[in-house]
């Protein structure tokens, strides 16, 4: 009676909210439309807002914040640094919060700091991080919000689309909002899908780009390197300023790469509690079943929060989520609720049964379900974690050998165009019920030591077709590079570069596909957004030569991830650096061949060129004559010198 009278309070709350937005949209367009109240949905219509545009931000719900506000509890991320502007405020605001309500020295903002291992990049409570979003939200005015509502469907005219039927999840009360752009930043990219742009569902063959790591694969655990190879890469992989994560996973010969269309498993983040005042008992589902529940990976750990509490990040249940992906939101709440149903039996399995041991029984039967998490959805988080969805086929793709080492380089490809770095590991959770003895669960990877920071093109963010729609969150990427994308720091970088994309757009009268990259590229790096990792570069610091090390970083002028801004500029560097800046200025520049050109002569050094002498080396066109000091000439103020005499 309880679950079917909050229901229909639910229903009324969502027809009066649909109702208000009736009123306030009408005759109303905005300048951008961003579907998703998603961590990288907030990121885009807030930037977007502070820049001038007015924004209306859609969410399925009540509550803004995706899965960071569902259960994550965790930031996963590998960098502990700053990288793009809205994410560390977000960031540094939920420590603040954790320090300004306990104390400096209380145990829940020691808990809420960064871990000195794992995967912890500081941790929170979802009532906490939902309570930051919706006020980083709700102080832009020129933000609109309209909760409850879903796309039912688009009005698009040619390669525009001009508007957006929203309504409740069940098609009724529908509601017109127009807009000049649009951003999909849902987790299942229902507005790209409706907008009829090409999109993939599931997992490319092996040979298609010639991805070691796709298709149909099973791995198995190797330890230490097995190779001299494996072995440069660890020696590689162990410089980086990033959380490591050891050892190796080889392909079995039960792999065959083929292709099909299944995505990984995806399942709740459930909040649990050790504080007997906030705990909440848990209850035999109605349809427990010992025997099904014995086949789930049952004896999954809990990762601390704080406050007492712990995230869980089982059960999975393999074998729906595919149908999750293209089933209307009906199949959709059935699979979800399979799955919370199937999270209750397993904890009430681990608390009750016989076949548990009694020391395991007994631990788990501390825990229960936190009181003042999800309260007014029966203490179920609101979202289910959708690790992987639609990604739509776009301008370019991202594959595997983007997040891995380039040929002759110490890094990973470069990219021109690059909007954000990601720098987790390639990996992907189980995706179908094969099994091979000494094997992982099929489809199940993570290739800790093989994987590099990578940069995120713009063009990836852009679907096919139709140029005033941005696509930040199913981007176009093959299901193995999916991998490194799918955290929400990355995406929440990504959304970010898509408001300002849509603010620069506005501001040159285009639609955001048609807008130069370069220009975007270069806001970026003022903004001092991360589109270039380096070990030793602050982008958040006050050093002028920033902009500048993030913008070269994007067009092949370091060969690895340091970029010693502090040392002498040597004269076969800033030789190939001098011809790298020609070729930008005709336009014929290879970001990678010139990686390479840069990696070559930085072995062969040379003597410190002094200021004039560089200046003498970069092209006439670049702008200002030769001058300079006799003084020798940092790499750093060799950098901030050709970005001054950027067109």
């Amino acid at each position: 009676m309880k679950n079917r009278a909050g229901f229909f309070i639910a229903v009324l709350l969502a027809a009066l909210g649909i109702f208000a937005a009736h009123a306030e949209t009408e005759g109303k367009t905005y300048d951008l439309v961003v579907i998703g109240g998603t961590p990288a949905g907030i990121a885009c219509a807030v930037r977007a807002a502070r820049a001038g545009l007015q924004v209306l931000l859609v969410n399925r719900h009540g509550h803004l914040g995706g899965i960071l506000s569902s259960g994550l509890g965790v930031w996963d991320s590998q960098y502990e640094g700053k990288r793009a502007p809205i994410y560390d405020e977000v960031r540094a605001a939920l420590f603040d919060d954790y320090r300004r309500t306990y104390g400096a020295d209380s145990p829940q903002y020691h808990d809420a700091l960064p871990g000195p291992t794992g995967h912890s990049n500081g941790r929170f409570e979802p009532r906490v991080v939902e309570r930051v979003l919706t006020g980083l939200v709700e102080r832009e005015p020129r933000l609109t919000v309209w909760r409850d509502q879903v796309p039912l469907a688009v009005e698009r005219e040619g390669t525009l689309l001009v508007a957006v039927t929203l309504g409740a999840i069940d098609g009724t009360h529908p509601v017109r909002a127009t807009g000049a752009m649009f951003v999909d930043a849902t987790y299942e990219g229902d507005l790209a899908a409706l907008a009829r742009v090409p999109y993939r569902v599931g997992r490319e063959a092996r040979g298609e780009y010639h991805e070691p790591h796709a298709g149909v694969i099973f791995m198995r655990p190797a330890g230490a390197p097995l190779d001299s190879e494996a072995g440069r890469l660890s020696s590689l992989h162990g410089r980086l300023k990033l959380r490591n994560f050891p050892g190796f996973q080889t392909i079995m010969p039960e792999s065959t790469g083929a292709a099909d269309e299944t995505v990984q498993a995806c399942n709740y983040r459930t909040i649990l509690t050790t504080d007997a005042a906030n705990r909440l008992p848990i209850s035999k589902p109605q349809n427990y079943d010992p025997y099904f529940l014995k086949s789930l990976e049952i004896f999954s750990g809990v990762e601390s929060i704080p406050n007492a509490k712990f995230g869980w990040n089982r059960p999975q249940l393999i074998g729906e989520q595919t149908a999750y992906v293209e089933g209307d939101w009906m199949t959709r709440r059935r699979i979800e609720d399979e799955h919370w149903e199937a999270t209750e039996g397993l904890l009430y399995f681990l608390q009750n049964d016989p076949s548990v041991p009694e020391k395991i029984r007994q631990a788990w039967q501390e825990y229960g379900l936190a009181r003042d998490e999800f309260a007014d959805h029966d203490h179920r988080p609101y979202e289910i974690y959708i690790r992987e969805a639609r990604r739509i086929t776009g301008r370019s793709v991202f594959t595997e050998h983007d997040a891995t080492l380039a040929p002759g380089c110490r890094r990973a490809p470069l990219h021109g165009d690059s909007v954000a770095m990601t720098e987790w590991y390639l990996d992907c959770h189980t995706c179908t019920t094969a099994r091979v003895k000494g094997g992982l669960d099929e489809g199940k990877m993570m290739l800790s030591q093989e994987t590099f920071p990578a940069q995120l093109p713009y063009s990836c963010l852009l679907p096919q077709g139709v140029d005033n729609l941005l696509v930040p969150v199913c981007l176009s990427a093959t299901h193995v590079a999916w991998g490194t994308v799918r955290l929400e720091p990355v995406l929440m970088e990504l959304g970010e570069a898509a408001g300002v994309a849509a603010a620069l757009a506005k501001q040159e009268r285009c639609a955001p596909a048609l807008l130069p990259s370069d220009k975007l590229v270069r806001r970026l790096c003022e903004l001092r957004f991360m589109i270039s990792f380096f070990n030793d570069v602050d982008v958040s610091s006050n050093d002028p030569c920033v902009p500048a090390v993030e913008y070269f970083g994007t067009k092949g002028f370091f060969a690895d991830y340091d970029a010693r801004i502090g040392e002498a500029l040597k004269e076969s560097t800033a030789r190939v650096w001098a011809e790298g800046l020609a070729k930008l200025g005709r336009g014929t520049l290879d970001p990678n061949q010139l990686a390479s050109a840069v990696a070559a002569a930085e072995t062969s050094g040379g003597r410190e060129l002094t200021e004039a002498e560089f200046a003498g080396l970069l092209p006439p066109h670049a702008g200002a004559a030769p001058g300079g000091s006799n003084a020798a000439i940092s790499r750093g103020a060799a950098l901030q010198l050709m970005y001054s005499r950027l067109p």
